[in-house]
């Protein structure tokens, strides 16, 4: 063979040889140099998306210029089923494969959703069907008082379906742990009846040095087969789940109905509200008290009493301070 022959023929061979060396080279470099998004970027991953679609996610975001080139990042990093939904922060610059472990190895972002204290199954349902990031819907209002007030977390994607049967479990597990703790000698025929207890104790107070005060006082009526007559209970009864949205009135505190605590004796039949750990606790650890009476103190409390007089008073006090209050605002409007 000529020299001639023998120079092209090396001169062929590195090619082949550099070539490729050459090219992955340039794709390494693409796949490790930062990214164009400024800021840190949040991107929703939702169940089901093929790597396909994730690069599309990320190419609107802005986290990634060459969806392709994503594509070639998974299979670098052999992710192609350990890629999640969720929410995910993306780190300023993020390089392909940044990105990528990020989706792999970072955790979703985590929302939370709050609930209140003493608000009906309803009105929690209301609040899970609005909460952003769920999917799907709540078919059915679970009973009054199987939901447990609390702080949840949840990613992008989960369902509101699982997050309500969360609630649930929560509140079963709260009420079993409570009627564990219970004292000794309670006129509660079982859990159900302590929960029924426990949502009248939250609607009738926020305080909470106040709850196992309050609770006193129901179990010391129960015992001596008095009335509860308990006003959450004639607002249940007259307008159900929905609250009402005026004063009662003395029809509504004769009208006869199961959950009317001024007309029927006992506990209602069920609870009226979902009443939180506390309320719980209070209901089957009532404070060792003879009260038997309360009534508001005009500072967002109650006054208490062990006899019809002394809560007379207490009454007659608290209506003076209504008329002052009124007085004072009407010469306000006036002035």
């Amino acid at each position: 063979m000529t020299r001639r022959r023998w120079t092209l023929l090396f001169v062929l061979v590195a090619v082949l040889v550099t070539a490729p060396l050459a090219l992955g080279g340039a794709y390494w470099w693409r796949l490790t140099a930062d990214g164009p998004a400024d800021a840190a970027t949040v991107v929703l991953i939702e169940r089901g998306d093929s790597v396909a679609r994730i690069a599309q996610r990320l190419d609107a975001a802005g986290v990634v210029e060459a969806p392709h080139l994503f594509r070639l990042a998974v299979r670098v990093r052999g992710a192609g089923r350990q890629l999640r939904a969720g929410e995910y922060e993306i780190p300023p610059r993020a390089s392909l494969l940044g990105v990528v472990d990020t989706l792999v190895h970072a955790d979703p972002i985590q929302r939370r959703l709050t609930v209140p204290e003493g608000l009906t199954s309803a009105a929690v349902v209301a609040l899970v069907r609005a909460a952003p990031g769920l999917r799907g819907t709540v078919a059915q209002v679970p009973a009054e008082g199987a939901l447990l007030p609390e702080t949840y977390f949840y990613v992008a994607g989960d369902s509101r379906t699982g997050l309500v049967r969360r609630m649930q479990r929560a509140m079963d597990q709260a009420l079993l742990d409570a009627w564990a703790q219970r004292a000794p000698g309670l006129d509660l025929a079982g859990p159900h009846e302590a929960l029924t207890l426990a949502s009248i104790v939250e609607k009738e107070t926020a305080v909470a040095a106040e709850r196992a005060r309050v609770a006193a006082v129901f179990h010391n009526r129960l015992a001596r087969r008095m009335r509860l007559q308990s006003d959450p209970t004639v607002i249940y009864a007259v307008a159900g789940p929905g609250g009402l949205d005026r004063p009662l009135s003395k029809a509504d505190l004769e009208t006869d109905h199961p959950y009317n605590t001024y007309t029927r004796r006992g506990l209602p039949p069920g609870p009226i509200a979902n009443p939180g750990r506390a309320a719980l606790l209070a209901a089957v650890r009532p404070a060792d008290t003879d009260d038997l009476y309360f009534v508001a103190d005009g500072s967002g409390g109650h006054a208490f009493a062990r006899t019809l007089d002394a809560h007379n008073a207490n009454v007659a006090r608290w209506r003076r301070l209504q008329r002052n209050t009124a007085a004072a605002d009407d010469a306000d409007r006036d002035g």
